[in-house]
């Protein structure tokens, strides 16, 4: 199997987690939306088969999923998460392969792309909320992005360097 084609099946299994991953956690009362279950694939794709498809499969993941359940609401909150969901794959992609592949540089990586896509999705909501008369404040920027975002920043921490790191040692991460 080429490695075009195994990066394309690892996507869609990327893919297919960021659309079933949410049916999984939000059976879990005040906490399901709070891990951040569709962010773990894409970070985890970047990674994986690298920015092409980690941006691809990052920005079609909150949409396809709105199209089959009507969740995320497509306007702001899809939107704004197609977005910061596709700088996750674009980053975690790029600084992975230019960077040795330790478990310093994975987190490095990691915390960069979720700096980054946060950053993004704040000033897509920014945007979004201007188009739509509202105001998008620091203050809600904050409660999104981080406050009501630890639980899942914490499992992202946790998961994805150690699911980088045995990636890596089942040899399941191809290399440039």
């Amino acid at each position: 199997m080429s490695n075009r084609t195994k990066r394309l099946t690892n996507a869609g299994v990327c893919l297919a987690l960021c659309l079933l991953l949410p049916l999984v956690t939000g059976n879990i009362p005040a906490l399901g939306s709070a891990f951040l279950p569709m962010h773990l694939p894409v970070l985890l794709c970047g990674f994986l088969c690298g920015w092409g498809y980690g941006s691809l499969v990052g920005f079609v993941a909150p949409l396809l999923r709105f199209l089959i359940f009507g969740m995320p609401p497509l306007f702001p909150t899809g939107i704004a998460m197609a977005f910061e969901l596709a700088a996750y794959g674009l980053i975690t992609g790029i600084l992975y392969r230019v960077f040795p592949k330790k478990m310093p540089y994975i987190y490095a990586s990691l915390l960069v792309a979720m700096l980054a896509g946060r950053a993004l999705w704040g000033i897509v909501q920014t945007v979004l909320s201007g188009l739509s008369g509202n105001v998008f404040t620091w203050e809600l920027f904050t409660l999104g992005a981080f406050i009501n975002a630890v639980p899942g920043i914490i499992l992202q921490i946790v998961v994805i360097p150690i699911a980088v790191f045995l990636l890596q040692k089942t040899q399941l991460i191809l290399h440039d």
